[in-house]
């Protein structure tokens, strides 16, 4: 009788001194987390610099609405998976409020541009996650949360351009420093 092949698509091995796939998605569990995490303090301070009465209070407040109902889903993640959460979360939480509260104190256009820079970082790196878990074949309803998540960062992204985040004087300067940053922040997290 002839034996049966195994038409299963198993995910392909680590190399020697690669991390397990299990422990690549900790990490991306942990990074994400603290991602969202400095998201939703960055729209915190950009809230109290611009206050309830300014015409984009509104949509920020949204977006931050946004932003916090990622971070639960993370912080449910964290416990329910088991993974260590970063070290540099009460970095992450005084940092992110305070550059939304400085570049909110720079202007709206500022505050936007800030927007802009970070949501562009986080899709890239939510699309690179994406692809990975793609390539694995594993973990189909993460991947189904990390899309949407992503999603919502190109509307963050997208309503920032819409609201004059390129017309801030010193755009490029402004949005270089503000995504050397955010990569900084990403690469920290998954490591510390």
């Amino acid at each position: 009788m002839p034996e049966k092949q195994n038409t299963r698509k198993n995910p392909p091995l680590p190399l020697p001194g690669e991390r397990s796939i299990s422990d690549e998605i900790k990490r991306m569990i942990r990074v994400d987390h603290a991602g969202e995490l400095g998201a939703a303090r960055i729209y915190d301070g950009q809230l109290a610099v611009l206050g309830k009465k300014h015409p984009l209070y509104p949509t920020i407040s949204r977006m931050k609405d946004q932003e916090q109902a990622h971070l639960d889903t993370f912080d449910d993640l964290i416990i329910e998976r088991q993974v260590r959460p970063t070290v540099l979360n009460p970095v992450w939480h005084a940092a992110g409020f305070a550059m939304g509260a400085v570049t909110a104190l720079m202007g709206e256009k500022a505050a936007m541009a800030c927007t802009a820079a970070v949501e562009e970082v986080i899709e890239e790196h939510y699309e690179s996650q994406r692809e990975k878990l793609k390539r694995w074949g594993v973990e189909k309803k993460f991947e189904a949360t990390i899309a949407q998540f992503q999603a919502d960062e190109v509307e963050h992204r997208d309503t920032a351009y819409n609201h004059g985040a390129r017309e801030t004087p010193g755009y490029k300067l402004l949005s270089g420093a503000i995504k050397a940053g955010c990569r900084t922040a990403i690469w920290l997290s998954k490591r510390i």
